[in-house]
């Protein structure tokens, strides 16, 4: 039996993981204040928890790249869905803050896995013109679980406890890690691929000889780290990746202590912002695709969505300065869309500016970056929210977007980008690999 559309249901399958594993991660935002309340933890206690997670999340998000890399797209995923569904139920046994952090540090650890991986299994099955729209798709995840979580989260802590929710949510990468094992290989060897969808695509993808593992020796990732595009990515996500983190983990908390909602209110309003973040990951991702068939370059469609999405950031900056919670929950959408938006792009980028072998590494380490940023941003919210307040945290995230996509867009002229066949382009002095390390 064969399957149609396939490669729209691999996209639809990393979608899934995508939602679940950012369900995982945003359940303890959601219960916050009841595990804090059980705990006897304060907001500066909250805030370490979560540099625990953060903190395994950059040491793993470089070296997770690497070993998807080695181990290929199909063991790669299962290695890491599996570790951290199994890492997120242990919350549920947690004692106090630091068996709590311990659980945090283990889903940090394994959690990153997710993107390279989602990364490579676009670079084999979607051509360079629909690459961000895979992306785009995958990513929407993020936003779904994001969404998802708030309500699903509140319902089993009111009817079952806070304990029950990390259980829960936990089996559900369990349950699709079965389905993943069973659909998917790259397209030359997957047994459920139409043989005219094959013949359609195998000239437009990644040819099979780079969708195999890569064998010891045969990867340097002192030589990836060293390229341009590698760390401008590092530097741009370092930037804005704390963006998301911040309506990730804070926005719960925000809601509850300055507008004083409950655990209910939270699970009925809180998911809004993300459903535009689900538009926005679409939409970025089609529109660059969209200007890519109109004639644009390659680079300049993809910096050019960049761009529009990095406009929208400063909206947020009136968040905490208007009167009422919907007013500051509609300011937080336009953060929520212009990320996706942007990301939708920049997550296309490490396709688009490395070889097939090179994508895994070079996305966990520009994730590494991410997860840095992350950290400090953490640590910066903590400390501010205990002694002063929002304010100043709502204005640096209207701006990281904006003033990272003029840094982007100078680091990165287009003789750093692959042609559509996945080679450098003809500006980059073809061949030449000091043209696509920026020396």
């Amino acid at each position: 039996m064969k399957i149609p559309k396939l490669k729209w249901v691999i996209a639809g399958m990393l979608c899934m993981a995508t939602m679940i594993n950012y369900a995982d991660r945003l359940t303890l935002s959601v219960v916050s204040v009841d595990v804090r309340r059980d705990f006897g933890m304060d907001e500066r206690d909250y805030s370490h928890i979560l540099v625990a997670f953060m903190l395994a999340y950059a040491i793993m998000y470089a070296g997770s790249g690497y070993i998807v890399d080695r181990l290929g797209t199909r063991r790669g995923f299962a290695v890491f869905i599996s570790s951290w569904s199994l890492a997120q139920m242990l919350h549920a046994f947690s004692q106090g803050k630091w068996s709590l952090a311990g659980a945090r540090f283990l889903l940090g650890l394994t959690e990153p896995g997710n993107w390279p991986a989602a990364a490579k299994a676009v670079a084999e099955w979607f051509p360079p013109q629909q690459r961000a729209l895979g992306i785009g798709i995958f990513n929407s995840g993020s936003s779904m679980g994001s969404a998802l979580a708030p309500p699903m989260v509140a319902w089993l802590t009111l009817l079952f406890g806070w304990r029950a929710s990390f259980l829960f949510t936990g089996g559900l990468g369990l349950l699709w890690l079965a389905g993943w094992l069973l659909l998917y290989q790259p397209p030359h060897r997957n047994r459920w691929l139409k043989a005219e969808e094959y013949a359609d695509m195998k000239d437009h993808v990644r040819p099979p000889e780079e969708t195999v593992p890569v064998r010891r020796g045969q990867l340097d990732w002192r030589k990836v780290i060293r390229m341009r595009g590698c760390w401008t990515l590092i530097l741009t996500r370092f930037f804005t990746d704390p963006v998301l983190y911040f309506a990730i983990f804070w926005l719960p908390e925000y809601l509850r202590k300055e507008r004083g909602f409950d655990l209910a209110m939270v699970g009925k309003y809180a998911w809004v912002p993300f459903i535009f973040g689900d538009l926005g990951y679409l939409l970025g991702g089609w529109l660059s695709g969209r200007l890519m068939r109109a004639g644009w370059p390659l680079h300049r469609a993809r910096k050019f969505v960049m761009a529009l999405g990095a406009a929208c950031l400063p909206v947020v900056i009136l968040a905490p300065r208007v009167p009422t919670a919907e007013m500051a929950i509609a300011a937080t959408c336009f953060l929520t869309f212009g990320h996706a938006f942007w990301v939708a792009n920049l997550q296309t980028l490490p396709t688009d500016l490395f070889r097939a072998t090179e994508v895994g590494t070079a996305t966990g380490f520009s994730g590494m970056g991410g997860a840095i940023g992350g950290i400090l941003a953490n640590l910066g919210t903590g400390h501010f929210v205990a002694r002063f307040s929002y304010k100043p945290i709502f204005l640096i995230a209207g701006l990281m977007h904006p003033l990272s996509a003029i840094l982007t867009s100078w680091l990165l002229p287009g003789r750093f980008f692959l042609s559509a066949a996945g080679k450098p382009q003809p500006q980059a002095a073809v061949g030449s690999e000091e043209s696509r390390q920026g020396l």
